[in-house]
């Protein structure tokens, strides 16, 4: 199976498994070896009492598109440390993508960096995350 091939596969098993990114509505857009290219829009129930964006809908995003980059090579991982920086105010019908890239990468540790832009391509959040590989193969019967 390809590198791009086995990463869909991956991230098709966990998104299925995933209500909480179900929920949020995140679109996956783009799945590969290493990168993850995920989508939302904003609605009102994610917005705080500020009337912007909670934090955790950035956040929420970044975090998947890093579990979906750090585990489309086929083998579990999990994240061992994360942060962001929200750079923009996030409002109401605001679409949001998120660009995970792989930043250096180990038998054990994985570092990545998410950004995410906003419809009209302005960064909103930078999430940075590092991710330990189990040793376990999503599909090990392969």
């Amino acid at each position: 199976m390809d590198p791009k091939e086995l990463a869909t596969k991956v991230v098709d098993q966990m998104y299925n498994n995933d209500p909480f990114s179900q929920w949020l509505g995140i679109e996956r857009v783009e799945d590969g070896a290493g990168i993850s290219l995920l989508r939302l829009t904003v609605t009102k129930e994610m917005l705080n009492g500020f009337g912007i964006a909670h934090g955790g809908i950035t956040y929420s995003l970044a975090d998947s598109a890093l579990a979906f980059a750090a585990n489309s090579y086929g083998q579990q991982c999990v994240s061992i440390e994360t942060s962001i920086s929200h750079t923009k105010a996030v409002k109401e019908g605001d679409v949001l993508t998120a660009v995970a890239k792989e930043a250096n990468k180990t038998d054990k540790i994985s570092r990545y960096e998410i950004t995410i832009f906003n419809q009209d391509n302005e960064n909103v959040a930078i999430f940075k995350g590092s991710a330990y590989n189990t040793g376990k193969a999503w599909f090990p019967e392969e």
